[in-house]
């Protein structure tokens, strides 16, 4: 019964203690308290498994960087945005960045906890995009890692499928048999619930709203952001496309990027002044 008590004890104060923004406040406005129970070093590592898994697939069927053309340019494109990341989170500059693209019809890009990121080739293709776009698209995902919104993700669900108390004893390496079974069950549960479950708005507006800010201290023009969607709206039709599935896009999204444009814009017009010298 002690054991327990001091378990739930512990489960208050990690809540407690839990509550903090991922980032530094800056010209997105971006400074919401988040709920990050679940530790970081145990989300990056179920990223990293199942990144390398990925590629291993991928390169089994040989659609793993086979343009090297797109590669080289995704890659120029991806490392101008990591540059700029120690603005959002200094602890991300040191980060075990990798960039890869891989062959596929799918409209869709991601950067997983870490900063693993992963470019499909359909969303060069069937876009057509600039690298202005490209900078747009992969901006907003790399504002999804910087903002750990999957880890974010995965504690919420944790709490709602196991309780508190479970997930002090996952967090606290409890030793109670019932305590331990659960973490287990969650523990196993990571890799599923960080790919299954969806950004939600708040996190996709974060993600668009920091993406933005860190297109343009890269030199890519903000305005990219706001015919990207366009074009994947124009795309889309009447059946959403892939990377509907988790970026939905709607009138609303797209106001908030032109609220945010002209703020963004002189950090565009300085890298981009920068660059010319």
């Amino acid at each position: 019964m002690q054991k327990l008590y001091i378990i739930l004890l512990t489960a208050l104060a990690l809540q407690i203690s839990a509550c903090a923004t991922t980032t530094k406040d800056s010209v997105s406005g971006v400074s919401r308290s988040q709920f990050m129970l679940m530790p970081a070093s145990q989300v990056v590592s179920l990223s990293n498994q199942a990144y390398a898994q990925t590629l291993q697939e991928s390169a089994k069927k040989n659609t793993l960087n086979t343009n090297k053309v797109q590669l080289e340019r995704v890659r120029a494109i991806s490392n101008r945005l990591i540059a700029q990341v120690g603005v959002f989170r200094p602890d991300a500059v040191q980060w075990q960045w990798e960039v890869n693209v891989e062959t596929s019809d799918q409209v869709n890009a991601y950067a997983m906890p870490g900063g693993k990121i992963m470019v499909l080739t359909g969303l060069i293709d069937q876009l057509k995009a600039t690298d202005d776009e490209l900078g747009a698209v992969i901006g907003h995902e790399i504002a999804h890692a910087l903002r750990e919104h999957g880890r974010e993700r995965m504690s919420q669900a944790y709490v709602q499928q196991f309780g508190l108390q479970a997930l002090a004893a996952l967090v606290t390496n409890g030793t109670n048999a019932g305590l331990g079974d659960a973490s287990m069950q969650a523990a196993n549960l990571g890799s599923q619930l960080f790919f299954a479950l969806p950004n939600s708005r708040l996190q996709e507006s974060e993600a668009d709203k920091i993406g933005l800010e860190l297109a343009a201290r890269a030199g890519f023009n903000p305005d990219a952001a706001i015919t990207l969607w366009q074009k994947m709206s124009k795309l889309s039709g009447d059946k959403p496309a892939e990377f509907f599935s988790t970026h939905p896009s709607n009138e609303n999204r797209i106001a908030e990027l032109r609220a945010l444009t002209p703020k963004v814009r002189p950090l565009y017009e300085a890298a981009k002044a920068k660059n010319a010298k």
